[in-house]
C-alpha cells in the first residue's frame, strides 16, 4: 500500500479510502467487519463514514463502533465522518450551527465508540450559518480533543476559498480535504473545485469513482445478463453509450478490468489523495485494491481524455 499526506497536513493516509455507506443497508454487520479487517490487512488505514449512513441514520457508525470495540483497530484507523443532514425532525437537528456541531459530534463519538474523530467533515455547505460560528464551534472541538482536522464535501470552489479565508482570519487551520464526485464521466470539478482545493492546500477525495457502476464494465454485464439499469443510470448510459463501449474495448486492449482503469485514472490525477471505494462484498474490495497495480502511460491517459473529455481550469476552459 502507498501512503500520502492528506492535503497540506502531516496526516498519512492510504491511496484508497474505504467508504462504508453500504454497511448496514447492503452489507451485513458480520461481512462489514470482515471487509474492514481485510482493508487493514491490505494496508488501507483511511475509513470514511457519515452520521446519516445506514438503513436508519447512525446505523453505519454503530457498526464501525462495534468493530472498534473488538480492540486493536481504532489506533490503526484514520477515521473520517460527516455531519449536515437532519438526524431528527426537531429544529437544530441538522446543518452546521454551533449547536448541531456540538450535538452531532458527541452523538457520532458515542456511536463510533471512540473519543476523537480524525477528520470531521461538512457533508454540504450551510448557506444559513456564518463561518465565524462554524469555525468557533470547530475550534472548540479541536481544543477539547474531540476532532483533529476539518474537511468538506460537495463544496463549490468559492465555498472552499471563502471557508479558508475566514479560517485564516482566526489563525485556524480550516479545511484539509474536499470530497467531490469525480470520475471519467463526471469531471466538472476540474473547472474550479480542484484549483480552489490545490490553491488552499486541500486533498481531493473523489466519491463515486465508477459513477454508480457505469465505469465498471456495465455494457459487458448487460450483454451477459448480469446487470440491469433503470432511471437516471439507464439514461446516462444511453447518452454516453458510444464512449463507454469504447472505454470497455480500450480496457480489454490494456488487459485490465474497466473498473481498475477508472480507479487507476483517478490515482494518476495529481490533486487526488485517495478515491473512496464503497465495497458491498469482499470481492469488490479485492477488485479495488487491484487497481493500485495498474500503471497508465501518457498515451493511455490521452486516450481516456479523448473518450471522456475533461475541463481546463476556469476561466481558460470557456474564455481566452
Amino acid at each position: 500500500m502507498e501512503y500520502t499526506h492528506l492535503g497540506r497536513s502531516g496526516l498519512s493516509v492510504s491511496r484508497l479510502c474505504l467508504g462504508t455507506m453500504n454497511f448496514g443497508p447492503q452489507t451485513t454487520e458480520a461481512d462489514s467487519h470482515s471487509i474492514m479487517d481485510s482493508a487493514h490487512a491490505s494496508g488501507i488505514n483511511y475509513f470514511d463514514t457519515a452520521n446519516r449512513y445506514g438503513t436508519t441514520p447512525g446505523e453505519t457508525e454503530e457498526i464501525i463502533g462495534r468493530w472498534f470495540a473488538k480492540g486493536g483497530r481504532r489506533e490503526k484507523t484514520v477515521l473520517a465522518t460527516k455531519l449536515y443532514g437532519d438526524m431528527s425532525d426537531w429544529p437544530n437537528g441538522g446543518k452546521l450551527s454551533a449547536l448541531n456541531i456540538r450535538r452531532a459530534l458527541d452523538a457520532s463519538l458515542s456511536r463510533l465508540q471512540t473519543d476523537y474523530i480524525d477528520i470531521y467533515q461538512f457533508h454540504h455547505v450551510d448557506r444559513d450559518t456564518p463561518w465565524d460560528e462554524i469555525w468557533q464551534a470547530m475550534e472548540t472541538a479541536v481544543a477539547q480533543g474531540k476532532i483533529l482536522y476539518a474537511g468538506s464535501s460537495n463544496f463549490a470552489g468559492w465555498h472552499i476559498a471563502t471557508a479558508q479565508a475566514e479560517a485564516r482570519k482566526r489563525n485556524f487551520t480550516g479545511l484539509i480535504s474536499e470530497q467531490s464526485i469525480y470520475n471519467l464521466l463526471k469531471r466538472e470539478v476540474e473547472l474550479e473545485v480542484i484549483p480552489a482545493a490545490v490553491g488552499n492546500g486541500l486533498g481531493i477525495i473523489p466519491w463515486s469513482p465508477l459513477n454508480g457502476g457505469l465505469l465498471g464494465g456495465v455494457v459487458r454485464k448487460q450483454n451477459e445478463g448480469k446487470r440491469r439499469l433503470e432511471g437516471r443510470s439507464a439514461e446516462m448510459l444511453e447518452t454516453n453509450r458510444e464512449a463507454i463501449e469504447g472505454y470497455e474495448a480500450f480496457a480489454d486492449e490494456l488487459g485490465h478490468e474497466p473498473g481498475d482503469i477508472a480507479l487507476a485514472w483517478l490515482l494518476h490525477q495529481p490533486a487526488v489523495t485517495a478515491p473512496i471505494i464503497g465495497p458491498r462484498t469482499q470481492e469488490q474490495l479485492d477488485a479495488a485494491i487491484r487497481a493500485l497495480d495498474v500503471s497508465l502511460d501518457a498515451a493511455a491517459l490521452a486516450k481516456l481524455d479523448e473518450l471522456f473529455p475533461g475541463h481546463k481550469p476556469a476561466p481558460e476552459d470557456y474564455a481566452w
